[in-house]
């Protein structure tokens, strides 16, 4: 029996026949873009009432029909490791560097809720995530994908989400903790330990509305946690301060703060989540399922550091909506219909009325390697982003041997975008007065776009004894509906430009072929081969910048986008093994290459012969190549583990769209390369292992283990360049995490009690580095940097906590469910 068609989870089947012992099957665990197979040997036997075999499945450590390299995380696994988010599951993949699959950029990779994608196509990042108390499974493809899947480049990742079941479940979760560190020299206020300053409420409740008709699951997460980096209120945004005299003494120091610490990374998330699932049918099913999340944070401005008010807050508020249907046509053959809204807005001041804003004259008081006395930063940034989705889907599986797959799908976009910055009123001479700049200006602009995509697939799965082959064709249609230069070398002085100098952006498309084999060597053993082309547009960010093209007369500021770019292309090779090696251990070896054309870049260009700007243009390459080594022993016996190697070379131009354009700002200009360099995440080894001891009905103890060589750095002095890009590396990373749960009862409830540590060994990994030196903690520009006009020493300013990863975390909790 063969199940491709249900919601991943664990099923018990049932197979019965007159004359025959009733044979039921549990702990069948099915997969999503799997197939899982159920054999049955029924004895034949007298009918006697109640008389049945039970047989316990075990999840294969070889999957069969597994043509490309994907990892499937299921809710068991996710509760027995310290993760506290969907990301640190994905970091833990082999041939994943911090969100860079197999040496991609960022935003190559497609995130998806249920099969719909929750991409933000401004910036091709996830606009939402799921909590990991409400994924039921997680699929993570790092290698060459099916056709059904577009818009993505290096790899996929598809959340399931859990449903209510026929009985009423649900959960409680709490916990608080902070950061204890011994590192007091560099994370100022580390030894103050408070519990409030780390917490997080979170639950579920599931269950029937109307039995075996209507069920329901709800989760809700609340998470808040203060940062370690903090900053002290020594100054306001509004303090004004002299330190022009070359005589320290007579130095004037406007400091009015209260002098208390403020946080200066921190986050808080509200995420709430429902799920309505209708039994239309027996056989057809309809889900109704909404996501909502409110985040506010902050990121770290070094300047800032004794005047924490004035830096820049972040909100940001996304919602997805999607209606699903699945009508199941036959015994072989299903149907689904799916659309969606997702919604993400975000925004960046530091305050929202404009009239509380100082003069910005406040920013220069202090200069030379000073922290900033008074002032504020300046620019308002609003965005918000609505995406339609709309697909079908059919799936029959026409033969014992043929699975067809085909699909069509549409995404209509609306893009609005306003940016602005606070400038001095020029009406009034003898004081500040905040005012916004002219329209025409290049520090005030407005767009709204309305882009759309449409694509369409077909793929055949064909399972046969001695060969798996996915063999799949997509097509891919975008059209940008915007606006481009005709001439950008030749532009007027007068603005708005005249619409003669424009023409039309032209639609793009593409046919990607894919295809996959798995080759079954042995009962234990597959090869697998695969190969494909993948097609991405580039993040619409960088196809409507600068909407009316304004140039900013001085030196090269300026940037303007490009609604003609072409689409980003990658051909994907890969060719591995998967062997068990016993009962319960597994592993599998696998060696890729990818080739990567037209990434996205900039190109300068000369306005009327005195100032310059840049255009971002398709002329950015790279490629990768590389070896990965995963090896899994089951969790039984009371023991279970993972271990992942991966040797990788990736190799680029550039690894920044905006590096032409800033190697032309330096003083002289830059030459961009015109060889391949190793890319900012080329990490050339990365070992990550997880351990997990106990039984899970009584106790768990798991630790999660990631180290990695240091990644690429360039070798600079007082910012000039004294090597070739990227010729040198970081220090090696190490990073070392534990979890302890023990179940009890209380009150009639399952309980847990639980500790996670993060950082166990409190090791201050330097994530950045000085270009002269190599290290986060001291640079040559100490020695020849002159005394800093304002109230620091040089030693202070470069003394960087934001170089350094996250000192030790510790958090306690307890939880209850039903």
């Amino acid at each position: 029996m063969l199940f491709s068609m249900f919601p991943p989870g664990v099923y018990t089947v049932r197979a019965s026949a007159v004359g025959f012992k009733t044979v039921r099957v549990t702990n069948v665990r099915v997969s999503v873009d799997q197939t899982t197979r159920v054999d049955f040997k029924l004895e034949e036997a007298a009918i006697e009432l109640g008389e049945e075999v039970v047989v316990v499945a075990e999840r294969p450590l070889v999957q069969r029909d597994l043509t490309s390299t994907s990892s499937k995380v299921s809710s068991d696994i996710i509760a027995k490791l310290p993760v506290e988010n969907f990301t640190d599951i994905i970091n833990l993949q082999a041939g994943v560097v911090e969100g860079h699959f197999r040496g991609g950029r960022i935003g190559e990779v497609a995130y998806m809720i249920d099969g719909i994608p929750v991409n933000d196509v401004f910036s091709n990042t996830y606009a939402i995530q799921v909590e990991n108390h409400a994924i039921q499974e997680m699929e993570i493809v790092t290698g060459t994908f099916n056709a059904e899947y577009g818009q993505a480049m290096s790899g996929v990742v598809n959340i399931v989400t859990k449903e209510g079941g026929e009985r009423y479940t649900g959960s409680f979760s709490v916990y608080t903790g902070d950061y204890v560190s011994s590192n007091r020299d560099l994370f100022m206020n580390i030894e103050r330990v408070n519990p409030t300053d780390i917490y997080n409420f979170q639950g579920t409740l599931g269950g029937p509305v109307f039995k075996n008709k209507v069920n329901f699951f709800l989760s809700w997460r609340y998470y808040k946690n203060d940062g370690w980096i903090y900053g002290r209120r020594i100054f306001t945004p509004y303090d004004s301060s002299n330190f022009s005299s070359d005589d320290p003494s007579k130095w004037y120091i406007g400091a009015t703060g209260d002098s208390s610490y403020v946080p200066m990374n921190p986050e808080r998330r509200l995420t709430l989540q429902g799920k309505l699932s209708f039994k239309v049918t027996p056989s057809n099913k309809l889900n109704i399922e909404g996501l909502y999340q409110r985040r506010f944070y902050k990121i770290y401005d070094h300047n800032f550091k004794y005047n924490p008010d004035g830096d820049y807050k972040r909100y940001q508020y996304a919602y997805t909506l999607t209606l699903s249907y699945t009508h199941v046509l036959s015994s072989k053959a299903f149907l689904t219909v799916k659309g969606s809204l997702l919604y993400n807005d975000y925004q960046q001041y530091v305050w929202k009325d404009i009239n509380l804003y100082p003069d910005p004259k406040r920013l220069q008081d202090a200069s030379n390697n000073a922290f900033l006395t008074g002032g504020a930063q300046m620019w308002h940034f609003f965005r918000n982003t609505r995406t339609y989705i709309a697909k079908v889907d059919y799936t029959n599986q026409i033969t014992n041997t043929h699975q067809i797959k085909t699909g069509v799908e549409t995404r209509f976009h609306r893009l609005w975008l306003r940016e602005y910055e606070i400038v001095r009123d020029e009406r009034f001479k003898d004081r500040f007065v905040p005012s916004l700049p002219p329209r025409t200006a290049f520090n005030n602009n407005e767009y709204l776009h309305r882009p759309y995509e449409f694509s369409a697939y077909i793929q055949d799965k064909m399972e046969f004894e001695y060969l798996v082959a996915n063999v799949g064709l997509r097509f891919d249609y975008f059209e940008p509906n915007g606006k481009v230069l005709i001439d950008p070398d030749h532009l007027p002085s007068d603005r708005p430009l005249p619409d003669s100098l424009f023409r039309r952006a032209k639609p793009k498309y593409q046919l990607s072929p894919r295809i996959g084999l798995a080759y079954p060597i042995t009962d234990r053993g597959v090869i697998h081969i695969s190969y494909g082309h993948f097609f991405q547009i580039p993040p619409f960010e960088f196809l409507y910048t600068n909407p009316e093209f304004e140039i900013e007369v001085g030196r090269l500021k300026s940037k303007i986008g490009n609604a003609d770019l072409q689409p980003e292309r990658t051909v994907s090779y890969e060719i591995g093994l998967q062997q068990q090696l016993a009962d319960d251990i597994a592993i599998d070896i696998t060696g890729y290459y990818k080739d990567i054309r037209n990434l996205l870049g900039t190109q300068i260009h000369q306005y009327l012969n005195v100032d310059k700007f840049a255009r971002y243009i398709n002329r950015d390459y790279g490629n990768v190549r590389g070896i990965t080594i995963s090896l899994e022993k089951r969790f039984r016996g009371g023991i279970g583990a993972t271990l992942d190697y991966t040797l990788q070379l990736a190799r680029g131009n550039a690894s920044d769209p905006d590096a032409e354009f800033l190697n032309n700002q330096a003083d002289p200009p830059i030459e961009g390369n015109k060889q391949l360099v190793p890319l900012d995440w080329d990490r050339r080894h990365s070992l990550n292992f997880t351990i997990s001891l106990g039984q899970p009905d009584n106790f768990v103890l798991s630790f999660i283990g990631k180290i990695g060589s240091g990644l690429p750095y360039t070798p600079a002095f007082q910012n000039q360049r004294t090597a070739v890009e990227n010729s040198d590396n970081k220090p090696a990373v190490y990073t070392f995490d534990m979890y302890f749960y023990k179940l009890f009862k209380m009150f009639g409830f399952n309980a847990q009690f639980f500790v996670k540590i993060y950082n166990l060994f409190d090791i201050k990994n330097e994530l950045e580095v000085f270009g002269d030196t190599g290290r986060a903690g001291y640079t040559l520009s100490m020695i020849y940097s002159g005394r800093p006009r304002g109230i620091n020493t040089v030693e202070e300013y470069f003394k960087r906590p934001d170089f350094y990863s996250e000192p030790r975390q510790i958090i306690f909790g307890i939880s209850f469910d039903f």
